[in-house]
């Protein structure tokens, strides 16, 4: 479908790609893997067509629609959601006006025979044909159950787009790109902004859509349940694996063993070569032989390895006071912002040496309460910080805090005093900024490097309790094994707000999960806590916590509200099954009434009869739309039974 073939990529002198080629299947799903600054989201803009390749070639079929999710984009408009959400289907409501404009005009024309009159015909007809098939008449189900899907409320709906945060933009944009069901979609790092729920929403979407999908994550667990075949980006190439992540990192493994052993015996081979040449390099006897070793090396292609993956890097947090014992307390602790509270009287205690992670819905009070946490914001309450603690403060939107204009050594070097100034090249090294980083300026540095660079300051004091906010934003798979590792070697207590599965597994053993202006504590894993919860897709969710809230409002108690909610489900099983009926006699109806058209209209002697071949034309259309409509209704209602036989 689009073919890359000979693409290099140079920024002055310095090389991004070479000469790298592949190809983009129908309905594949990709995942495109590679440290920070190896080129991916380049990679996608020149697919895209916001950027040029300094040489080679990009085919793509003509009329491709390609949906492009950057990792960052600037949104203006004032619109209602809802409306803002509509303005995917601007095709399918030309349409509809089309249709609509067309159907008036065989209503009000009189000239039944007229070759004008006959192309309105085929022109309506071909216009409603494609109308149904971009499910025309479903559109704003489909924009509620997206919208849903990514974490809106039905009250979001007349909401203006100007009252989202950035990262709730996205999600329209994101919302948008997916309603279009282009024939590509690209992706770069779609689940930055988004929570577990809709990241599982997410997953579930894209394994099911027929688009071709190309996208860039660091989140492990999304790679493995959407793609099934990675690209790696590793010095200036691409390695082009037919897996899912999981078995791309075993293959991968293998393939570089043997790289690495290729690499040694060629570095010897080459520095055997070289020390011939210098020995012998001004012996007359030996002037043949050095010439032909000189071009020997000349032909040799070198084999290259990102040597960031073969270095063994160990970074710790440096040791810190003590702190006493209960590092947070908080009792009936409530925050609004004007009318709206988001958090309605806590009651939280984090003790010493606790990794405590805060999960939930966007928009629920993770980082309010992370910032209240650490002075930034007011609240009504009691709360208290222990003794002697020091808090070490990771933002969200950390990276777009940091100056632009200085250089990478310049921002750790501006706030480094003491003995660790010492140490400032040392803890750059190991947050992968070498010797040729350090000069760069903050505004060329991509997202997960700012990430990076702001992750490594919190290293410059002595902590002894870390709150880090959404801290593997734009951070590769080795820089957050890397910080993964150096956090379970910490010593002091961590508060990690987090929608990394990965990420929090083996890390955070207490949970409080933040759900309607209130917390839960959950003790376990992550992994522990999904299976308990058994969220498989947002709609499981939605209609779990739907039956929750029908047995608490009885009152029951647990064998009546199991009882309960068996009848509950026994009654919405036979209402599908009943509709599920209801739909089918329809289609069979509709159907039988359009075949008696078609004989109709395949009667030499009826065509004879202009008047009559025009209302059985118009009547035609009608029947059509109603039998388009009521399959429409039939594949829900298959889809709603075969969801509540699986449950």
């Amino acid at each position: 479908m689009v073919s890359l073939e000979n693409l290099t990529v140079e920024f002055g002198g310095f090389t991004l790609f070479r000469d790298i080629s592949f190809m983009i299947n129908p309905a594949e799903r990709i995942g495109l893997v590679g440290k920070n600054g190896a080129g991916k989201s380049t990679l996608l803009k020149l697919i895209a067509g916001e950027m040029s390749a300094t040489c080679g070639v990009i085919s793509k079929p003509n009329g491709l629609r390609i949906g492009y999710l950057p990792q960052q984009m600037k949104v203006s408009n004032k619109r209602r959601l809802f409306d803002e959400a509509q303005t995917a289907f601007t095709e399918v409501l030309n349409l509809k006006k089309k249709v609509e404009y067309l159907t008036h005009q065989l209503e009000v024309r009189t000239d039944h025979e007229s070759s004008e009159y006959f192309q309105i015909i085929d022109d309506l007809s071909h216009a409603s044909d494609q109308y149904h098939l971009l499910s025309g008449d479903n559109i704003e189900g489909e924009i509620e159950q997206t919208l849903i899907g990514l974490g809106f409320s039905v009250q979001d709906f007349n909401r203006s787009t100007a009252e989202f945060s950035g990262g709730w933009r996205m999600r329209i944009e994101l919302a948008k790109i997916l309603m279009c069901k282009p024939d590509l979609l690209l992706l770069d790092e779609p689940t930055n902004h988004l929570d577990i729920e809709s990241i599982e929403w997410l997953e579930v979407f894209l394994a099911g859509c027929k688009s071709s999908v190309l996208l860039i994550s660091h989140d492990r667990r999304f790679l493995d349940n959407v793609t099934t075949r990675t690209i790696e980006i590793s010095a200036c190439r691409i390695y082009d694996y037919k897996a899912a992540y999981s078995d791309y990192i075993q293959l991968r493994a293998e393939r570089r063993e043997h790289l690495i052993n290729a690499y040694r015996n060629q570095q010897r081979m080459i520095d055997k070569t070289e020390e011939f040449i210098e020995r012998f390099r001004y012996k007359a006897t030996k002037a043949v032989q050095v010439q032909s070793r000189i071009k020997q090396l000349e032909k040799i292609e070198r084999i290259e390895i990102d040597m960031e993956d073969i270095s063994n890097l160990n970074i710790r947090f440096p040791s810190a006071p003590r702190s006493g014992e209960f590092v947070v307390e908080m009792s009936k602790l409530s925050k609004a912002y004007s009318a709206h509270e988001v958090l309605h009287e806590i009651d939280l205690t984090i003790r010493r040496g606790e990794c405590v992670g805060f999960i939930g819905k966007n928009g629920e009070g993770k980082t309010t309460l992370s910032r209240i946490i650490t002075g930034d914001l007011d609240f009504t309450g009691y709360f208290k910080i222990g003794y002697n603690v020091n808090i070490g403060y990771f933002a969200q939107n950390q990276d777009e805090l940091l100056d632009e204009d200085k250089t990478v050594f310049q921002t750790i070097d501006d706030i480094a005093v003491g003995d660790i100034r010492t140490k400032i090249r040392d803890i750059l090294g190991a947050f992968l900024f070498g010797s040729d980083d350090i000069d760069k300026k903050v505004k060329v540095l991509s997202g997960g490097e700012r990430s990076r660079l702001a992750i490594a300051k919190l290293l410059l004091k002595p902590y002894n309790l870390l709150v880090l906010d959404e801290p593997t934003n734009h951070l590769d798979m080795h820089s957050k094994d890397v910080l993964k590792q150096a956090l379970l070697k910490f010593e002091g207590t961590i508060i990690l707000v987090s929608h990394d599965r990965e990420f929090l597994h083996g890390l955070a053993t207490v949970l409080y999960e933040f759900k309607e202006k209130k917390i839960k504590q959950h003790l376990g894993d992550i992994y522990d806590f999904l299976q308990k919860r058994k969220i498989s897709s947002l709609q499981e969710m939605e209609r779990k916590s739907a039956n929750t809230r029908i047995a608490t409002e009885k009152n029951n108690g647990p064998g009546k509200q199991q009882y309960a909610n068996k009848k509950l489900n026994e009654k919405e099983l036979r209402k599908a099954e009943n509709l599920l009926k209801r739909c089918e006699d329809e289609v069979a109806a509709l159907e039988s009434e359009l075949e008696t058209i078609n004989l109709r209209l395949a009667d030499p002697e009826f065509l004879k009869d202009s008047n009559q071949y025009h209302d059985c034309c118009t009547e035609y259309s009608r029947v059509k739309k109603k039998l388009d409509d009521a399959m429409h209704r039939w594949e829900v209602a298959q889809q709603k039974l075969d969801y509540l036989k699986t449950d």
